[in-house]
């Protein structure tokens, strides 16, 4: 089963692991390990990255990678914690996943999070007048 290869695989770097529900399952890693994390679920393992999702806790930021098992309909949802709200930042996957090049924009444009080594990290979804270094999703947004 594809649960414990993962378990065996990442036994180190798994921080935490909590299953939902019998197909979906989350689990935290270091935001260090998170290429080597990747590019094991999709080469070795031949998950596909669905989505990312970003969310702002007010003392960290939180990123949620969602692959999925077309084989088995399992949802593993890879979880990194980012504390430096200044200059938060984690490495890009656009050159793993180049279906990642616009969630990762959407994430750094709403919420301020660098993706190193993104090759675009234009907008997407606000206009370029919007002022500079303000991110309408963190939870300490104002419009003033």
């Amino acid at each position: 089963m594809i649960k414990e290869e993962i378990k065996r695989r990442l036994e180190k770097n798994i921080k935490d692991w909590v299953v939902k529900n019998p197909k979906r399952i989350y689990f935290t890693i270091e935001s260090k390990d998170l290429k080597e994390t990747v590019k094991l679920f999709y080469q070795k393992m031949k998950l596909r990255l669905s989505t990312v999702t970003g969310i702002d806790n007010l003392t960290n930021f939180e990123l949620i990678y969602h692959f999925s098992c077309d084989k088995t309909g399992e949802l593993f949802n890879l979880r990194v914690f980012l504390s430096d709200r200044d200059k938060p930042e984690i490495d890009s996957l656009c050159d793993i996943f180049e279906s990642s090049n616009w969630v990762e924009r959407e994430i750094h444009e709403m919420l301020g999070i660098k993706f190193k080594g993104h090759p675009n990290l234009t907008h997407l979804l606000l206009d370029d007048t919007w002022p500079k270094n303000k991110y309408p999703l963190r939870k300490d947004y104002s419009n003033e």
